[in-house]
């Protein structure tokens, strides 16, 4: 019986499955959708046990018409910083999960950069002192859930971003693939281990943690996911980012993954742990030894265009579709929802809508939510070292007029793959090369293959004047920000 890779892929707007034979090919596909609540300003959250209950739909629905037995093992990819508190003995999620878009951490972030220690922090994780990151969203759950952490620190309650929520329901291990551990600032990259001195610094008892594997396990047997038999092996696991740069062969030096999403993710291998400027540095995927990586990452990208399409009353695909053909003129949207991401990691930013009158149009409003993410990206792609070639993913890259606008903007050819899910083949391509399904030579030709080339087409009077009015109006949102901070304190 020919073996089959089943690959899920749980996301923030939804858990996809895809089956995959022998050769890759894909054969079967479902996806579930998700929604978030909004509970406060800045407060991102989702129903853990709906997330659960997506991964077992999707399975179930991918695998209606394949016999189970001829599936060799699972692989899965996840939304990455998000947090889940959960009781270890039931598994019962104690509260929602709080999302890797949440804001709540500022404040303990800022205590702690007065405090002098946002330079270590950055030395020892690769990562900026920012509340995007997972361990300033686990002390605020500690803080609400378990003050005194009694309870976490003899581990009865578990914390963990969602591979480990997911691990923890469908093996019963407590563990946590490597990649996704070294975005919770908690896991020191020279060690590959969590750090002690930032768990006390965070307030994070160590048994409330998971232990640490490799991106190829050992993760456990399934159990109860139907219909799958009991037994059958987790073969890998990533975070969703690191699986999309895996499945464009991004271990090669020079190829840069951009990932359009609800977010985005600009991804490239490094040589080492060394911290870079202004982008972070964390761990791709390890198979014994860790792959480092230099990534930016962009808060808001798909979701500016779903926030502005709701507000219009349209689709977003509607508000694409406007956007394509429209010209903006002067009008600029900085989508500071929660602050700025890489590189200028400012949490005090808040948006700014600049250029408009009152004979401004939604098509306008639309083609300047568009924009905004083109300069993003581009403002990171200017930051990362040795760009070769840059490959693009991610639903919000199926539009053509967003893929020239990066090409624009950044100066530098996009090559977008005619192929999609990116995560869930990214892992499950991890998994085959364990089962011996295909080489890595015949993954970086399958990533060659079935790319679209976008070239810049603006001139350097028509690309510097807009990349500069975006970096004034990047300036006064800003700025903004830090004067009503100052209003406030």
């Amino acid at each position: 019986m020919e073996p089959y890779v089943l690959a899920v892929d749980q996301g923030t707007s939804s858990t996809k499955s895809l089956l995959l034979d022998a050769t890759g090919a894909v054969v079967a596909r479902a996806g579930v959708p998700l929604s978030q609540t909004h509970p406060g300003p800045g407060l991102v959250e989702q129903d853990a046990l709906a997330i659960l209950a997506s991964v077992r739909q999707a399975v179930t629905d991918c695998l209606k018409d394949i016999d189970p037995r001829a599936v060799a093992g699972i692989a899965l990819s996840t939304q990455r910083e998000s947090v889940v508190l959960w009781d270890a003995a039931t598994g019962t999620p104690v509260a929602p999960l709080v999302s890797w878009q949440d804001q709540r951490g500022s404040e303990q972030a800022a205590r702690l950069r007065q405090a002098g220690m946002g330079e270590e922090i950055r030395r020892r994780t690769g990562l900026p002192l920012d509340p995007m990151f997972s361990a300033l969203k686990m002390a605020a759950l500690l803080d609400r859930h378990d003050p005194s952490r009694i309870r976490s620190s003899t581990g009865a309650l578990r914390l963990g971003t969602v591979d480990a929520f997911l691990l923890h329901a469908l093996t019963g291990n407590p563990v946590t693939e490597i990649g996704n551990a070294s975005r919770t600032q908690l896991l020191n990259l020279a060690t590959s281990d969590w750090d002690d001195d930032l768990l006390e610094a965070f307030g994070i008892p160590r048994a409330a943690l998971s232990e640490i594997v490799a991106s190829t396990g050992p993760f456990g047997r399934l159990r109860g996911l139907a219909p799958l038999a009991d037994g059958t092996p987790v073969l890998a696991v990533m975070g969703d980012s690191h699986a999309a740069l895996f499945s464009h062969a991004g271990w090669r030096t020079g190829v840069v993954k951009a990932t359009y999403g609800t977010g985005s993710s600009v991804m490239t291998v490094a040589d080492s742990p060394a911290p870079a400027d202004r982008v972070c540095t964390t761990i791709a995927w390890s198979t014994g030894r860790p792959t480092f990586a230099h990534e930016a990452n962009i808060r808001s990208a798909g979701r500016t265009l779903t926030w502005l399409a709701e507000l219009l009353g349209i689709s977003p695909d509607e508000l694409i579709a406007l956007a394509a053909d429209a010209d903006a003129g002067d009008v600029t949207l900085v989508p500071a929802f929660g602050g700025i991401g890489a590189p200028w990691w400012d949490s005090q930013a808040v948006p700014v809508l600049a250029g408009f009158d009152l004979g401004t149009g939604r098509a306008q409003l639309a083609r300047a939510a568009l924009e905004s993410v083109a300069y993003q990206v581009g403002d990171v792609l200017a930051a990362l070292p040795g760009l070769r070639q840059v490959v693009a993913d991610g639903g919000l890259s199926r539009s053509d007029a967003l893929m020239r606008l990066q090409a624009d903007v950044a100066d530098v050819a996009v090559a977008r793959t005619t192929h999609h899910d990116l995560s869930a083949a990214g892992v499950a391509q991890l998994a085959g090369l364990g089962l011996g399904l295909w080489t890595t030579a015949e993954l970086e030709k399958r990533a060659d293959t079935d790319l679209q080339v976008f070239t810049p087409t603006w001139h350097e009077e028509t690309r510097r004047p807009a990349v500069e009015r975006w970096h004034r109006r990047l300036t006064a949102a800003r700025d903004l920000g830090t004067r009503g901070k100052q209003r406030t304190t």
